[in-house]
């Protein structure tokens, strides 16, 4: 069912040489069935010449949308934890969504999540499933269900929650930590447990252009990825989220699956080629 007016939704998306995926990007939000009220860019310390390109495929969607777009540009580069806090202080609506500059939409995915959430006002954050490699085009979910509500402990085992499936309610107090890796699974995971339950939708509303790791054979990421869920574990432990008897179970089995996730991508770089996006 198409709405009437703009979802109060603020899309934040941190952008740090992203020139050749934004315009993508922005092409999926123009597409919403239900459009956001507002979209945020942040430019995460790019240089001049990619600032200006920033700047050109902004204005081509603007022209051929009614996109409501502001542009953040920071000095430095901080990363994009520190990008999307930038941005959520900018933003102005009810929600705040956030989208990464090489990622994408499902048309209906502001109108099912957000249209839900402003019918289940006690709900302050959801998520949906992630489509990390798409192929052959647009996913359409045919059907959609209610969403499920999300014990905090299972996300202790495994971070399933993309930060491109994300809304919460603009008035959360938390913020990312301003670290470059596993930021967001530190911010799910400090909300969750200070008793904000998040609700899952099984569908997959939004999608990557990639391989959800070990992409173009940065195994040196996968490393640093590793270090920082390790580091968010030992912050919740200091915060007292979870107990420290807790810390070496869950940082043995998060090991564990490092060992996996480094196989998988030697043999992703080994067999694969590329971009996964035809």
């Amino acid at each position: 069912m198409r709405r009437s007016g703009r979802a109060p939704v603020s899309v934040i998306i941190p952008c740090y040489r992203c020139e050749g995926t934004l315009e993508r990007a922005l092409e999926s939000v123009a597409l919403q069935t239900w459009l956001p009220a507002e979209v945020i860019i942040v430019s995460d310390g790019n240089p001049a010449e990619a600032v200006a390109l920033l700047e050109d495929a902004v204005r081509r969607v603007v022209q051929s949308s009614s996109l409501n777009i502001r542009f953040v540009i920071l000095s430095e580069n901080r990363g994009p934890g520190a990008a999307r806090n930038r941005g959520w202080e900018q933003a102005s609506e009810e929600y705040v969504a956030f989208l990464d500059a090489d990622d994408m939409w499902h048309p209906e995915k502001v109108e099912r999540q957000v249209g839900w959430m402003t019918t289940h006002p006690s709900v302050a954050f959801t998520a949906h499933a992630y489509v990390p490699c798409l192929k052959g085009g647009t996913f359409l979910p045919r059907s959609f269900s209610e969403p499920k509500a999300l014990s905090p402990y299972s996300l202790l085992w495994r971070n399933f929650i993309a930060t491109p499936t994300v809304v919460l309610r603009r008035c959360l107090s938390f913020r990312f930590p301003e670290k470059r890796y596993a930021e967001d699974y530190a911010l799910w995971l400090r909300i969750a447990l200070s008793g904000f339950t998040p609700y899952y939708f099984k569908e997959g509303l939004a999608f990557g252009l990639k391989p959800p790791w070990g992409w173009a054979g940065l195994s040196a990421n996968l490393w640093k990825m590793e270090l920082g869920e390790l580091d968010t574990y030992m912050l919740l432990a200091r915060e007292k989220m979870i107990p420290w008897a807790a810390f070496p179970i869950l940082a043995a089995w998060s090991l564990a699956k490092f060992s996996r996730r480094y196989l998988l991508s030697w043999v992703q770089r080994k067999w694969r080629s590329g971009s996964c996006f035809y």
